[in-house]
């Protein structure tokens, strides 16, 4: 892995980020900053997302881009256009954003419940549609820009474990980004799907904590190891660069060989 700091792949962009107060968001900002890009990072959990911009902003005398926060429910609509503003009003545009908030349930579907299944739509789906819609008009102004969204290896194949309400939404984040991908290819903005295989973060926490259920999951990951969330940085990287000016409605699969086989 490149470990340089302030080589300045994305000097001069203005990126976007939700769910960025820990876990893969906020690696995603420390090593989008690191790269020169200014962040703006949104989540609900205050306290640490302000901890992880503060942060940013004081190793900044080693090089790279500034960080704000904005607290951001990504199923309303208001937090969007108030998250986007706030990008243009402090950085004066948006080229970059990453859809990354996401929740996992963990249940049959016989045992999932309506409110369950209506949740984890509104967080993983309509969060994703939301911050598209209004990033597109702003990413339009700075003459285009790159929409990355977070899916999974769940958006490709089935599951043999109960996840099938996250599955539905990841499926969905990944036709969407290709829909998005064709009508605003002419706009150049450019949209592409991550699907990361199991990442070491509390979303995966009660498997990463149980020896049975750890041992099940290594059995279908050909390179026995759990990504770290650093592994989905550099992916989120490559494609928010110019690097990728020539790529969109793309699925970018780092998921250690697990839909390989």
């Amino acid at each position: 892995m490149r470990e340089e700091i302030g080589m300045g792949r994305l000097e001069g962009k203005v990126a976007l980020i939700s769910g960025a107060a820990r876990g893969q968001g906020a690696c995603h900002a420390r090593m989008m900053a690191r790269e020169g890009a200014n962040v703006v990072l949104g989540d609900i959990i205050d306290d640490e997302g302000r901890q992880v911009a503060d942060a940013i902003n004081a190793s900044r005398a080693s090089g790279g881009g500034e960080a704000t926060y904005v607290h951001l429910n990504v199923t309303s609509e208001a937090d969007w256009s108030a998250a986007v503003a706030k990008a243009e009003q402090v950085y004066g545009k948006l080229n970059v954003l990453v859809n990354n908030a996401g929740i996992l349930i963990r249940s049959s579907i016989e045992e999932t419940t309506e409110d369950d299944f209506d949740r984890i739509m509104a967080i993983n789906v309509k969060g994703v549609f939301m911050g598209t819609k209004h990033a597109i008009p702003a990413m339009r102004k700075a003459g285009g820009g790159s929409i990355i969204n977070i899916s999974s290896t769940a958006g490709l194949v089935g599951s043999p474990g109960e996840t099938a309400a996250y599955t539905a939404t990841k499926g969905s984040v990944r036709l969407f980004t290709k829909a998005t991908a064709v009508q605003h290819a002419k706009e150049r903005i450019r949209c592409n799907s991550i699907h990361p295989g199991p990442i070491e973060t509390d979303m995966i926490k009660d498997m990463l904590e149980s020896p049975a259920l750890l041992e099940k999951r290594m059995q279908r990951l050909p390179l026995k190891r759990i990504g770290k969330p650093e592994d989905i940085s550099y992916g989120v990287i490559y494609l928010a660069s110019d690097e990728s000016s020539f790529v969109t409605g793309s699925e970018l699969v780092i998921d250690g060989g697990t839909t390989a086989e």
